[in-house]
């Protein structure tokens, strides 16, 4: 099963890089996703752990960004909001008396490990500023 946390967090970053200073309203975000502000509260609090946004409590409470949207890179979002490896292996040991079921884990661990590699690359090299860039393009 796949995770949408980190499009969803993007997605959150993005609309509050649009009201940059402004204080929303997780149901405002929620509307913004088409998802429940229950849901947009916990990836939230993951983004908040992470250092990337900061809340306000009381009347006219709400969220805003940390920091400028220039300053947070897609790399954080995503292990913010990503708690396994991209591509997981076999859920059951694969059989060992089997030359490939032997072999296949190590082979495949070390292939998976660059290819995690080389996305976190990539998503370090943008910013929440660039999305929102693309999206007034």
């Amino acid at each position: 099963m796949t995770s949408t946390r980190f499009a969803i967090g993007t997605h959150i970053l993005t609309a509050l890089a649009f009201r940059e200073g402004e204080v929303v309203r997780s149901s405002d975000l929620a509307a913004s996703v088409n998802t429940s502000a229950a849901f947009i509260r916990q990836v939230l609090m993951q983004l908040r752990k992470a250092g990337l946004v900061r809340s306000q409590l009381g009347k006219g409470g709400g969220t805003m960004l940390a920091r400028p949207s220039d300053r947070i890179r897609l790399d954080e979002v995503y292990r913010a909001t990503s708690s396994r490896p991209t591509v997981a292996l076999h859920r059951n040991k694969p059989n060992q008396r089997c030359a490939v079921g032997r072999n296949i884990q190590p082979s495949l661990s070390k292939v998976l490990a660059r290819a995690e590699k080389a996305m976190l690359e990539e998503l370090h090299g943008v910013t929440v500023a660039n999305i929102v860039a693309d999206i007034h393009r």
